[in-house]
């Protein structure tokens, strides 16, 4: 009897549910820190599915899983174990974040990106039970820790232009100056970005994200070189910021426009560049209208593939040898660095690269240029821990038209470029922008 009971109390003892204990850390910072998931106070060698989930403000779900298995101590360290499955595999601290991916059902094409970045991207990390692949809103999770992803450091101020004709948002980090200064221009999809310039000036640099294409077709084609140079020069003057160390970066046509100002402007002269994803096929002494005129008479050249995706890059293939079709940065004075994806499938950025060089070379500026080229990377290259996009929708700035962008890439190599890339990007900024280096930037 008293065995029995014993033996009773025993099985209901070790029956009784384990209390996993999740630990994220920091839950707040800004998104190009790492954070540490740490699950404790589960059985060894148990199954369990760790989980990301985001509620883009496009209303849109997107998640992220690794499959795991505690060790003997019962627990889970994502910064040092491997994900068995999921949407990524191996020793990776933050696929819970750059694997994000639409859950089964959504929309059609859907690219994440930060419209206010006065708010914090909010990801729930949550850990179930087993080896999960789909499903997850229909189980209860383990443990959940809520965690906010932020573009803005603490102190940062955000602040409208709207002066001389030119539109933008100002982000000037806390503290009295000076501060180095970054003019920041996006591509051909057009609008006011932000999140970039954001994070910019969260690391110590005044950034200006600048709005030079819009939906409104006749403000676009009013636009010239001298609106770039306006931007830079608002910038540049402002009491904040050291005047003889401002920089340009721009991504995709944005590179194009920053090779432009680097090569001839008599005005703007950068301390030095940074070109993403861009070419300097680009004609020159051309308004955007002329620009984009020329382009839709080469989108002829576009391909589609099997899943009905716009594939851009041959449009400005070959590259030409007509000097007036291209820039001239044999011309440029500045150091510059170029970021280019081998799978870049919107801009051949490779050839546009080689011909730099071989131009630069023969002008004597080559010391002048550092490339960083990424195997098996797209042309979306962002700030780190950002979902890999390989296609999403795009509306064409010149007629409007909304099609499905092929951009390219594979999700792992693409993570990877996009920490390196934006870790040199910075230390490149911090090099020739600073005397010395500043803290690094933390929430």
């Amino acid at each position: 009897m008293n065995v029995s009971a014993d033996v009773s109390l025993r099985r209901s003892a070790s029956s009784m549910a384990v209390c996993p204990v999740l630990s994220v850390q920091p839950t707040r910072a800004l998104v190009d820190e790492k954070f540490q998931i740490v699950v404790r106070n589960l059985h060894p060698k148990q199954e369990v599915t760790v989980h990301s989930l985001h509620h883009s403000e496009d209303k849109d779900y997107w998640e992220a899983f690794g499959h795991y298995i505690s060790d003997e101590n019962g627990t889970v360290t994502v910064m040092e174990d491997a994900s068995r499955g999921g949407t990524y595999t191996g020793t990776e601290p933050m696929g819970l974040l750059w694997s994000l991916r639409p859950i089964p059902g959504s929309r059609h094409g859907l690219r994440m990106r930060k419209k206010n970045v006065l708010s914090p991207m909010v990801v729930n990390i949550s850990v179930y039970k087993g080896h999960m692949n789909q499903g997850f809103s229909e189980e209860a999770a383990l443990a959940t820790v809520v965690t906010e992803r932020w573009y803005l450091a603490p102190g940062v101020q955000r602040v409208d232009i709207r002066e001389q004709g030119v539109k933008g948002t100002l982000f000037i980090p806390p503290g009295p100056g000076l501060f180095p200064a970054v003019l920041d221009m996006w591509g051909g999809g057009g609008g006011l970005v932000e999140y970039r310039a954001a994070l910019l000036a969260s690391h110590g640099f005044v950034a200006l994200a600048l709005q030079y294409l819009t939906p409104n077709k006749e403000r676009t084609l009013d636009i010239e070189t001298g609106y770039f140079e306006m931007a830079y020069h608002i910038l540049q003057s402002l009491p904040q910021v050291s005047s003889d160390r401002v920089a340009v970066l721009g991504l995709s046509f944005g590179a194009s426009v920053t090779l432009t100002l680097a090569a001839y402007s008599k005005t703007a002269k950068p301390r030095c560049c940074v070109c993403i994803s861009g070419s300097h096929v680009h004609p020159v002494n051309k308004t955007l209208f002329e620009f984009f005129q020329l382009m839709n008479q080469s989108l002829a050249k576009s391909r589609i593939d099997e899943n009905n995706h716009v594939i851009w890059r041959d449009v400005i293939l070959p590259i030409p040898t007509e000097p007036d079709l291209k820039v001239d940065v044999g011309k440029i004075k500045c150091p510059l660095l170029v970021v280019i994806a081998q799978d870049d499938q919107s801009w051949a950025t490779v050839e546009s690269t080689e011909d730099m060089e071989q131009i630069m070379e023969r002008s004597g500026n080559r010391h002048l240029l550092t490339v960083l080229s990424y195997p098996d990377a797209g042309h979306l290259i962002e700030p780190p821990y950002t979902p890999h996009i390989r296609f999403s929708n795009f509306i064409n700035q010149h007629n409007r038209e909304k099609v499905i962008m092929l951009w390219g890439g594979q999700t792992k190599p693409h993570a990877d470029a996009q920490e390196d890339a934006w870790e040199k990007i910075l230390l490149f900024l911090q090099k020739h922008l600073y005397q010395d280096i500043p803290p690094e930037a933390k929430l």
